[in-house]
């Protein structure tokens, strides 16, 4: 199926408010939030195709949907395409000054990283083997880790991570690898934005940040596609 603009609309604007809302979205919730510009039955007809397509599924006990691996890749790809290259000297403005201490400069380039994207932030020293990870109190809030289970699955994840980014080898510049596709751990429950990127001393590493699927997106790629324009300008 080659997904409509109208369907994009619907899609995109579907997975922004469970994004925000952690809830599954009915048509009735976007048809009174959002002026599409056509009738609430064309949502609930567009939400249905979306849904045979497999681009959001309905949890059983909800009237409303979420979105699939297939929907946020697709909301995701999109982000990609229009992502730009910008720089922002207001954003990350002690980096300047810390260069002479490299291990506070690591750790407060993730510290920030981390509160701008309000996510679980890392970095990756490839020269020094230096990895650090800042933004716990804010990712074990998230409703997702009301689940024993998951908040199980989720230190599981995060020891193999750690463990295999020693020997990762990025294809690109800037990559999501959204539930499954994920090549650390194949656990259907997070994501991992990675970017690879330029320290001090010319040194090559990687910024990211990992959580759950039902994470910021377009928040935390221009956060990590700022902070990367700095480093590479130091």
């Amino acid at each position: 199926m080659e997904i409509t603009d109208r369907q994009k609309q619907i899609l995109n604007k579907l997975i922004e408010e469970y994004i925000s809302s952690a809830q599954p979205v009915s048509s009735q919730s976007l048809e009174e939030k959002y002026s599409f510009g056509f009738s609430p039955a064309t949502i609930r007809g567009e939400m249905y195709k979306l849904t045979e397509a497999g681009y959001i599924s309905q949890p059983h006990t909800s009237a409303g949907r979420t979105p699939t691996d297939k929907g946020y890749r697709f909301y995701v790809d999109n982000i990609l395409k229009e992502r730009k290259a910008k720089k922002e000297e207001k954003e990350f403005k002690w980096i300047k000054e810390e260069l002479e201490d490299e291990i506070k400069l690591f750790q407060l380039i993730t510290k920030d990283l981390a509160e701008a994207s309000s996510a679980l932030a890392f970095t990756w020293n490839l020269n020094e083997r230096i990895f650090w990870k800042d933004g716990w109190g804010r990712i074990f809030k998230e409703p997702e880790f009301k689940e024993t289970d998951l908040l199980g699955s989720f230190t599981s994840f995060l020891d193999d991570f750690e463990k295999d980014i020693q020997d990762f080898e990025l294809d690109s510049d800037f990559k999501v690898f959204i539930g499954q596709e994920n090549p650390f751990n194949k656990s259907k429950d997070f994501s991992i934005i990675i970017s690879q990127c330029t320290f001090p001393k010319r040194e090559k590493g990687f910024l990211g940040i990992v959580g759950p699927k039902r994470m910021a997106y377009k928040k935390s790629i221009n956060s990590i596609n700022n902070l990367r324009e700095i480093l590479k300008h130091l």
